[in-house]
Order: C-alpha cells, then sequence, then structure tokens
C-alpha cells in the first residue's frame, strides 16, 4: 500500500478507493478513527494484528480502555461496490472533516483517509525539507542499510 491519490467523496458518503490501494485492501476491509483527524483502513490480515494489539492491552489502565473504546467503537467493516466504491459512515466522515475533496495515502501496513484541506494544512513536509530532516535524525535514518536505515 503506497502512493497518495485524490478522490471525492459523494453526497451519499461514497469513496472510490483506487484500484492500487483495492489490490491491497480487499473488497472488505477495515475503516477506523485515525490519528491527526484522519481515518485509518486496514486490510482484513493487518486489521487482525491492529485488533489483537489493541485488545491485549490490560483493562486494568484507563489510557488501555480509551484505546480501546476509541478504535473499536468507531470501526467500520465495509466491502467495495461494483465501482470500487465504499460507504464511509457519517461519524467516521464527521470525525475526519470529509466532505468532498480527500487524499487517501498508502502507508505500507494501512491507508490514511484525509480531508485535503486538512492534510494540506498538517503536511508540512513538503514545504521544508530542514523539517524532514531534522524528523529522521529524531528516529535515527542515518541513511545505511545496517539497521541505521
Amino acid at each position: 500500500m503506497l502512493g497518495s491519490y485524490e478522490h471525492t467523496v459523494d453526497g451519499k458518503g461514497r469513496l472510490i478507493i483506487p484500484s492500487k490501494l483495492r489490490s491491497s485492501l480487499g473488497e472488505r476491509f477495515f475503516v477506523t478513527i485515525g490519528l491527526d483527524h484522519c481515518l485509518f483502513a486496514y486490510n482484513e490480515e493487518n486489521w487482525i494484528k491492529f485488533q489483537n494489539h489493541i485488545s491485549s492491552l490490560p483493562l486494568s489502565k484507563k489510557d488501555a480502555r480509551r484505546l480501546q473504546r476509541s478504535f473499536f467503537s468507531m470501526a467500520a467493516d465495509v466491502t467495495t461496490d461494483k465501482q470500487g466504491r465504499i460507504l464511509i459512515p457519517a461519524k467516521l466522515r464527521e470525525y475526519a472533516g470529509l466532505d468532498k475533496d480527500v487524499i487517501l495515502l498508502g502507508l505500507a501496513n494501512r491507508v490514511e483517509i484525509w480531508s485535503k484541506e486538512r492534510y494540506e494544512d498538517y503536511n508540512d513536509f513538503e514545504d521544508s525539507e530542514d523539517a524532514l530532516e531534522e524528523v529522521m535524525e529524531k528516529f535515527n535514518f542515518g541513511g545505511g542499510l545496517d539497521g541505521d536505515i
């Protein structure tokens, strides 16, 4: 799941999933709230991993219960129609501010679905190479292939 794609949400809340992403997500996949007010979409295999990880958090921890409630109560099991569209539930569209223009980002193990306007406001790396370099340094991306990528 790689790349960036621009599409629109129609008046009924349907979104075309680009064929390159659809081939990785499958005809049935899972959408839930994401961080930074986007949506996360997972194919079944990655959803099970995500679900198992979140479910394994200790119920005795308040933050763990909050994560479980947030991600699972907002999750939707979606299926593409013949045109490759999914129906994004209203509560998810509202959370992510999806009105019309949308950007889908393939990020290896998930797809993020963003309001185009919100994504452009959030994404400042394209305008600042220095900022990207600082973040890469922070996470120890040195450029080598010996574990120090």
